[in-house]
C-alpha cells in the first residue's frame, strides 16, 4: 500500500528570527497565512488518503502540529527525541512503516518546498509510485531543472533510459564548489538536475541498503522498530537515537545505491515551479514585488530609493521603512530584527550560533 512521509524535524536557523526553537520555519504561518507544513500536507491530497500520511519531526512540536493539521492523527506522528540527520529520520520512519505493513511503499517530502502547479505534481509523483512498485531493489528520486549554478543544491548525473520515462543516476553529486556548479548548469537539465529531497522506495529496499550501507544505525533503528506500540518504547527511543550517527539520506545510501550493481537509483525529472524555503531569499520568491524589484511579506512596509530588498515581519502593528537599501534582506519580530546582505543570507546560520553563544535561548 502507498504511504507518504513529510520531514519537518528542521530547525530552520537561515530563517531566523522568524524561525525559532518554539516555532520552526515549518509552523510559521507566513505564506499568505498558511505553513509550509499545512501547505505539504494539504498538497496530497487525492494521492495518499490522508490516514497514510506520516509526519516525522521533534517531539517537542508533536502538540502544535496535531493541533493545525485536519485530518492529521497522533497515530501518524512519528517523533524524534532529537534531529540526528535525514538518514536516521527516514530510516526510523520506514521501520515503523514496516511493522505496520511489510508491503508498504514510501513517498518522501520535505516541509519546505513551494510547488507548482499541484495537479502536474501529483501526476509526476503517481510516476515515481509506479516505478518503485514495478521495480525490485530500485531507489526512486525527483529531479528539478537547473535555473541557475546553485552550490547550495545536490546535483544528480542522468545516465541511461529507465522504466515510465525516468533515467537511471549515474553519480549523487552533493552541494559542489561553484565551478563544478557552473559546469553542471552548462551542461543542461538532460546531463544534471537538483537533487529535490524528495524520494519513493519500498520501505522493505530502503532499509536493506542501510543495513549494507550503515550496519550500527540499521541495528540501533531495529531496537527502536522493535519496540514500536509497547510501553517501555520511549524509554528505548531516548536511549538509543540520541547515540545515532550523524549522516544524510544522500551521503549514506544514494550515493553509494546509484555506483552498486544490487540496486538501481531511478531519477524522474519534475520539470514544475519549485522553491526551497530555506533561506531569505528563496522566501522572497513567495511575496509580492515592486517595479524595483524589492519583496514585502506585510503591508506595513515603506522602501524609498531601494532595490532588490526584502521586508518580513510578522508584527503587523509595526512599520517597517528603509531608505536607499541595495539587495538587503530586513526581517522584523516582536523579539528580534536582522539586517543583512542578500548575499550573506547562508551566513545567518552562523548569526544564529552566535545570537546563542552570546544570549543564550532568549532570542532563539
Amino acid at each position: 500500500m502507498r504511504y507518504s512521509l513529510i520531514m519537518a524535524g528542521g530547525s530552520g536557523t537561515r530563517l531566523w528570527p522568524m524561525s525559532t526553537s518554539e516555532q520552526p520555519k515549518q509552523l510559521i504561518p507566513f505564506v499568505n497565512g498558511r505553513s509550509l507544513l499545512q501547505i505539504a500536507f494539504e498538497r496530497l491530497e487525492g494521492l495518499v488518503d490522508s490516514e497514510r500520511r506520516f509526519i516525522c519531526a521533534g517531539n517537542q512540536h508533536r502538540d502544535i502540529m496535531l493541533g493545525r493539521l485536519k485530518g492529521f492523527g497522533p497515530d501518524q506522528f512519528i517523533g524524534e527525541p532529537v534531529g540526528r540527520d535525514t538518514l536516521n529520520a527516514l530510516a526510523y520512519s520506514a521501520a515503523v512503516l514496516d511493522r505496520l505493513d511489510p508491503d508498504a511503499v514510501m513517498a518522501v517530502f520535505t516541509a519546505d518546498h513551494i510547488i507548482e502547479p499541484v495537479d502536474e505534481f501529483l501526476k509526476i509523483v503517481e510516476q515515481g509510485y509506479r516505478i518503485a512498485e514495478n521495480n525490485e531493489n530500485v531507489l526512486v528520486t525527483f529531479g528539478i531543472s537547473p535555473d541557475h549554478a546553485a552550490t547550495g543544491f545536490g546535483y544528480l548525473e542522468l545516465g541511461g533510459e529507465f522504466d515510465g520515462g525516468s533515467r537511471l543516476l549515474r553519480r549523487f553529486k552533493e552541494k559542489p564548489a561553484l565551478p563544478a556548479a557552473e559546469e553542471y548548469f552548462a551542461a543542461g537539465p538532460e546531463k544534471y538536475l537538483w537533487n529535490s529531497g524528495m524520494f519513493v522506495w519500498k520501505v522493505s529496499t530502503l532499509l536493506e541498503c542501510v543495513k549494507k550501507y550503515e550496519p550500527e544505525n540499521y541495528s540501533a533503528i531495529m531496537k527502536i522498530a522493535d519496540a514500536w506500540g509497547s510501553s517501555n518504547f520511549n524509554g528505548v527511543l531516548e536511549d538509543v537515537y540520541p547515540g545515532l550517527k550523524k549522516i544524510s539520506i544522500d551521503f549514506a545510501v544514494m550515493e553509494p545505491a546509484s555506483a552498486d550493481p544490487e540496486f538501481r537509483v531511478a531519477a524522474v525529472p519534475m520539470p514544475l515551479t519549485w522553491l526551497d524555503i530555506g533561506s531569505w531569499t528563496a522566501f522572497s520568491g513567495t511575496c509580492g514585488n515592486d517595479s524595483d524589484g524589492n519583496s514585502f511579506s506585510i503591508d506595513n512596509s515603506l522602501l524609498v530609493d531601494s532595490r532588490n530588498t526584502l521586508v518580513a515581519s510578522d508584527d503587523h502593528d509595526h512599520l517597517v521603512a528603509g531608505i536607499g537599501l541595495d539587495n538587503f534582506i530586513v526581517i522584523h519580530t516582536p523579539k528580534a530584527t536582522l539586517i543583512c546582505p542578500k548575499d550573506r543570507d547562508q551566513d545567518i546560520k552562523d548569526l544564529y550560533n552566535a545570537v546563542k553563544e552570546k544570549f543564550g535561548d532568549e532570542f532563539i
